[in-house]
């Protein structure tokens, strides 16, 4: 029995388009395609590819509408969305990644270009799948464990390592939580860590991105492919959103928690001289200097 393959959908109006992309795809993955780009969103939650191609430019509805759509989607968020277009606007590729995108492909389609992008997804996508099936979850918080994200942030280390790449290290701590489980025990501190969780993991668009408990009362999150500007505005937005956030207690009482985060971003050298040790210490660092800055607040490490 043959292994099933890894599954692509491609979102193009154009025949000529999807033409070109079956013959470089067909071989290596199952090909499905939607032309009509109002139907788009049914059709991926119909079919649940592994990865969408999506065009940028088509009548009814355009490819970054659909990408809102399909963000919004819980059966859909986490599927990778590759845009295809033929413009060079660099606003157009930054207003895709904001959205969710994980990469662009460029018209005309440069065969080895495709072949490569698709397979460096998919490489993230069944290890994903491998990791998931390892005792990677944390029963409270239902989100990743330790063990889950040392085994992603190491393999996310060595490719950032070989592409040169950025990426990007935050780390949460909630602030005052043992004043918080003294105060009003410890199922609310569950109930405080399970919204907290929450937060964090609706906050994080790309697929690439991933959160996991650290342990006790910390989150940690890996960025890649992401600059410090980039990583700095995910941790505001969280921060934010937790401040803002409400816990409704048992007796009815409503509170509230804040985090102190701390970033490390950097191209990690070919050489090894600076480890990825090196980099949870200086993040760790950073988030202790939000702790005694004020709290609820993030710093960068130096």
């Amino acid at each position: 029995m043959s292994e099933q393959k890894n599954s692509v959908l491609i979102i193009d109006d154009e025949l000529e388009n999807i033409k070109a992309l079956r013959f470089i795809l067909g071989k290596d993955y199952t090909v499905y395609a939607e032309r009509v780009s109002k139907n788009a969103p049914d059709t991926v939650k119909r079919l649940l590819p592994d990865i969408v191609l999506l065009d940028v430019i088509m009548p009814d509805i355009d490819g970054f509408e659909i990408i809102g759509h399909l963000k919004a989607e819980k059966t859909t968020k986490d599927i990778p969305v590759i845009f295809v277009t033929g413009r060079t606007d660099s606003d157009d590729e930054v207003k895709g990644f904001s959205l969710g995108a994980v990469d662009y492909i460029n018209k005309p389609f440069s065969a080895p270009v495709v072949k490569m992008r698709i397979a460096h997804q998919m490489r993230i996508i069944n290890q994903m799948r491998e990791i998931q099936n390892l005792s990677a979850t944390d029963t409270l918080t239902g989100i990743g464990n330790r063990r889950f994200f040392n085994t992603l942030i190491n393999q996310e280390w060595e490719g950032a390592k070989r592409q040169q790449a950025y990426i990007c290290f935050i780390l949460f701590d909630i602030d005052n939580f043992k004043i918080f489980n003294d105060t009003y025990g410890h199922i609310s501190g569950d109930k405080a860590l399970k919204a907290v969780s929450e937060v964090i993991t609706s906050s994080l668009t790309r697929a690439t991105d991933k959160a996991a408990r650290w342990g006790g009362e910390e989150f940690a999150i890996v960025l890649p492919n992401t600059p410090l500007d980039g990583a700095w505005r995910v941790a505001e937005n969280i921060r934010e959103a937790i401040e803002k956030m409400e816990i409704r207690l048992d007796d009815g009482n409503v509170v509230g928690v804040t985090v102190s985060g701390g970033i490390r971003c950097i191209i990690p050298d070919r050489a090894g001289e600076y480890s990825l040790e090196d980099m949870f210490t200086d993040a760790d660092e950073a988030m202790y200097k939000a702790k005694r800055s004020g709290k609820n607040r993030v710093c960068v490490a130096e």
